[in-house]
């Protein structure tokens, strides 16, 4: 495991954070993170990850919803989701970005993050990221609560 370096290829044409190819899994500690990268390698499930602190992930990703939004109108939920990913950092989660390959299973990679212990997971994919870990509904007030969930796998789909 790296250490989360953001650069061109973890940003859609408007410089928002949307890193194609990826999967982006939230953990409550920086161990967990690092135990799931461990597993993940162990079990050959992953081509590379990359760890992610709060504080790069409040530096660096959060930053790149920007102005964006206003400059750049978007067809998707990115920013939406950056938002989310900025409310969990702000409780002081921990990212894990892990490349997906393209006979990788992403039912697979989702098991093994829910195992161990991820609490979100978006899933990068052209023109759609799919959240892979449905939150239970909670008390707390969140910036992004509708939306974010129009690339889930739907009961119809197969």
């Amino acid at each position: 495991m790296k250490p989360f370096v953001l650069d061109s290829s973890h940003t859609s044409m408007s410089g928002v954070f949307y890193p194609t190819g990826h999967v982006f899994a939230l953990f409550p500690t920086a161990d967990l993170a690092r135990q799931a990268a461990e597993a993940l390698d162990t079990a050959g499930d992953i081509a590379e990850s990359a760890y992610a602190s709060p504080e790069v992930i409040q530096k660096d990703i959060v930053r790149t919803i920007g102005g964006s939004d206003a400059v750049l109108p978007s067809v998707g939920a990115e920013g939406d989701f950056v938002r989310r990913i900025a409310d969990l950092a702000s409780t002081g989660h921990h990212g894990l970005l892990v490349e997906v390959g393209k006979n990788d299973e992403v039912e697979v990679l989702t098991a093994a993050l829910q195992r161990e212990s991820a609490v979100a997971a978006f899933y990068y994919r052209t023109l759609v990221i799919e959240d892979l870990i449905e939150q239970p509904p909670t008390d707390t007030k969140q910036s992004v609560t509708v939306g974010t969930h129009a690339a889930a796998r739907q009961p119809d789909d197969r």
